[in-house]
């Protein structure tokens, strides 16, 4: 995670990080938006199986990034491929494959919670019994059995987001995607549920890219923590797996500050 004390960078950090079947690649992708570069020559592999946050400043390319990885929006140059293929030109392909946690819980409000947790197992075309079987065990998962039958405006924003959770645990896709799932809730609950998700992630052996501005978020979440500057430029990319004490957690805080002020 550190060479001579100091955070790994680019080649040095893709040097010395354990190989992996790379899930998502971006190649010399620029996008701009009239005379604004959101993101300017952008090379990033991530692998099968990482948990990676994205973490930057407003303003800093994290969002396009992510609406290309979930194929909302094509690069203006480059390439963009997740499981080797384009997201953008192959979206319906990656039915059942990707899922989304969004900043807000995006539940339908006419609908309860284990029948929101089925929409997505409904547009994959499962069957009625799976379907509810599989929403049942990722609300008791996720610590809301009893809930099930709750409506949205009967649950806490910390409950409402634990069923988006559960919502995308149902679908079993390989690649998580999440856009600062937390960030509306209190500190104490936001914690909790970074902690529970990262938690899942590895145990069912799932990748996921979570963008975040916190850098306490990104130390709870991330194996590997890219650091961004604008326009989407990786100024820091942090492997944090192996085991990192509190001291080195204090210096590459305080590296990422540096980073960030700049």
């Amino acid at each position: 995670m550190t060479l001579a004390g100091k955070p790994l960078t680019g080649s040095d950090a893709a040097s010395t990080r354990p190989e992996r079947e790379v899930e998502i690649r971006f190649r010399n992708v620029t996008k701009t938006f009239g005379d604004l570069v959101a993101v300017r020559d952008l090379n990033l592999d991530i692998g099968k199986g990482e948990l990676v946050a994205l973490l930057g400043k407003t303003g800093c390319g994290k969002s396009t990034m992510f609406n290309m990885i979930s194929g909302l929006m094509a690069p203006g140059s480059g390439e963009v491929q997740v499981m080797g293929k384009s997201p953008f030109r192959d979206f319906d392909w990656f039915r059942g494959k990707m899922a989304i946690v969004f900043q807000n819980d995006r539940l339908l409000p006419w609908r309860t919670a284990v029948d929101n947790v089925e929409l997505g197992l409904e547009m994959m075309g499962l069957g009625k019994s799976e379907r509810r079987e599989r929403a049942m065990h990722w609300l008791e998962k996720l610590g809301l059995k009893g809930h099930e039958n709750d409506y949205p405006h009967a649950l806490s924003g910390g409950m409402r987001q634990r069923v988006s959770i559960s919502r995308a645990f149902a679908t079993d896709a390989e690649l998580l995607l999440c856009d600062e799932p937390f960030s509306a809730l209190d500190e104490m609950t936001s914690m909790r549920l970074r902690n529970e998700f990262a938690s899942l992630v590895r145990e069912n052996r799932k990748t996921a890219v979570f963008i975040t501005h916190s850098i306490d978020e990104a130390f709870d979440i991330g194996d590997r923590i890219v650091v961004l500057k604008r326009p989407a430029e990786i100024a820091l990319d942090l492997d944090m797996t192996g085991g990192v004490d509190q001291a080195e957690r204090e210096r590459i805080r305080a590296t990422i500050h540096r980073t960030l002020s700049v």
